[in-house]
């Protein structure tokens, strides 16, 4: 099941890649090759996909560039390749967004899934202590919003077809990955079964911690409309998303936020 994006762009499996439709801005796919990620994994010489993925940062309709750039606002497109990291999931690596230089605030992020089926790992601290810890699977049409200031990472929960999903962001964005490669990953590691299902295993590099698994939710606090790409959400109503870029527009939906 493929999922409309709300504009004119299309992932591309063989080659892994990005195609882009009439009126559509973005760059040539940034391709993170199987010999980047090794050191992230649990058996570094593992066999698997190559491109690992291919992500484009800043696309959409060029009618909305201008407005894209004053809000501090940012779409980005990621299309992970099938199947499976040795005994892992293909994946990203984990991190913290950096903290914006426009307010002080580590920005959040909203995921919209497009095809295939998605795990957001995420946990509110790369310090010893991961605090709380969720795991979120999402399917074609489902959002999942990562909250200021959290680790996390974007994991294929089904290894039999690509991943594909694209993000709200921060124009401003960096990626914090020093906490989460001091502790050889975030709290818990995901692995596949034999048949493809996804398991869990604690990472002792962390205090002890539970994992909440469930599915995706609505998000009624933050404005968001479900069965309407995010991008056409966007592009009916521009301000709806100015909170990804100034979260201090939503500082009471984050007080013990439930992803």
């Amino acid at each position: 099941m493929n999922i409309d994006p709300g504009f004119p762009i299309t992932a591309t499996t063989d080659p892994l890649g990005w195609r882009y439709g009439a009126g559509v801005f973005g760059p040539a796919p940034e391709l993170r090759r199987l010999d980047a990620i090794r050191p992230s994994l649990r058996d570094p010489d593992c066999a698997g996909p190559d491109p690992v993925y291919a992500i484009v940062m800043d696309v959409g309709r060029e009618e909305h560039r201008g407005d894209l750039q004053k809000r501090h606002l940012l779409f980005g497109a990621v299309a992970y390749a099938a199947g499976r990291l040795g005994g892992e999931p293909v994946r990203s690596q984990g991190h913290v967004h950096c903290k914006s230089p426009r307010n002080g605030w580590s920005t959040p992020e909203l995921y919209e899934i497009w095809r295939g089926r998605a795990c957001i790992l995420m946990q509110e601290s790369d310090g010893d202590d991961p605090g709380r810890c969720f795991a979120i699977t999402a399917g074609p049409g489902e959002v999942v919003v990562v909250p200021p200031g959290w680790a996390h990472a974007t994991i294929s929960a089904d290894p039999a077809q690509p991943l594909v999903f694209g993000a709200w962001c921060d124009r401003a964005y960096g990626f914090v990955y020093g906490g989460v490669r001091a502790h050889a990953g975030l709290a818990h590691f995901p692995l596949l079964t034999a048949d493809g299902a996804l398991e869990w295993t604690a990472n002792p590099s962390y205090k002890p911690s539970k994992l909440v698994r469930r599915g995706a939710r609505a998000y009624p606090e933050l404005d968001i409309e479900e069965g309407i790409p995010i991008y056409k959400q966007y592009e009916r109503e521009p301000g709806r998303f100015d909170w990804v870029p100034d979260p201090e527009l939503k500082a009471g939906a984050w007080r013990n936020f439930e992803p």
